[in-house]
């Protein structure tokens, strides 16, 4: 598989969980979790944008690597995020988000992100060598 479409493949499976992840989070009413106003009706919307982010910096990604390469970056960082948050509540003694495909789902988010960003530094030393 070359890098390229390594690249693609790891920034497609990390999009696809995250998102996933969304719809767990409806299951779990991360609305009360966040104490978010308005319920899931303000929930909905606040995912909109983010939806939109991910689904945009897929088609940077494919369109072209290279200037992807920020949206790329970005996706592991949301998947950090998504991962991380949770877990500050979990260790606060929430009980949400423990059933075993929604740890499952964390794991492989946080897994992708790392797989991603080590692919990153792989294409980028790829890329300083063929510059040379």
């Amino acid at each position: 598989m070359s890098v390229h479409a390594r690249l693609r493949w790891l920034f497609l499976a990390n999009a696809t969980v995250l998102l996933t992840h969304q719809i767990d989070a409806a299951y779990w009413h991360e609305w009360e979790l966040f104490h978010i106003p308005g319920g899931n009706q303000v929930n909905l919307l606040a995912n909109i944008p983010i939806i939109a982010l991910v689904l945009y910096a897929h088609s940077r990604v494919v369109a072209d690597i290279e200037t992807g390469l920020p949206f790329y970056q970005l996706m592991a960082m949301l998947g950090f995020l998504t991962v991380g948050i949770p877990s500050f509540f979990f260790l606060l003694g929430s009980e949400s988000f423990v059933q075993p495909m929604s740890i499952a789902l964390f794991i492989a988010t946080f897994v992708l992100s790392i797989w991603q960003l080590m692919a990153l530094r792989d294409f980028k030393k790829l890329m300083a060598s063929d510059s040379e």
